[in-house]
């Protein structure tokens, strides 16, 4: 794993950290609704990153990196739903969402990487 790679792993393992501790406050009608959304776009997040960092051809590496940014874009509709909901606090909103910021922003520097290749 280049350095790059690993920066944007270990962030999004701290928004991994950071939702899971944040879900488990909504309420359990929401468990098997908007938590499940969540997780599953947040796991499959973490499955692209990975095909992402294992591939070595290029288009495959872009197919895998936009996949990823396709799931980042669900996890933004959701911490917005969240906070309308006022599942989440504007504390919580800001944070969570610095934190998805910042992966896109990291993800946006390496798509133009490699289309650069």
């Amino acid at each position: 794993m280049s350095d790059s790679n690993l920066a944007i792993y270990q962030k999004y393992m701290q928004l991994i950290y950071y939702t899971n501790d944040l879900v488990r406050k909504y309420p359990k009608s929401e468990t098997f609704a908007l938590v499940k959304e969540i997780k599953n776009s947040l796991y499959s997040g973490m499955r692209l990153l990975m095909y992402s960092i294992k591939t070595y051809q290029v288009q495959n590496k872009l197919k895998y990196l936009s996949e990823f940014d396709i799931q980042l874009d669900l996890l933004k509709v959701y911490i917005r739903l969240s906070y309308k909901y006022k599942y989440i606090t504007m504390q919580n909103y800001n944070t969570w969402s610095k934190n998805l910021t910042d992966i896109c922003n990291m993800l946006g520097g390496w798509i133009n990487a490699c289309r650069k290749k």
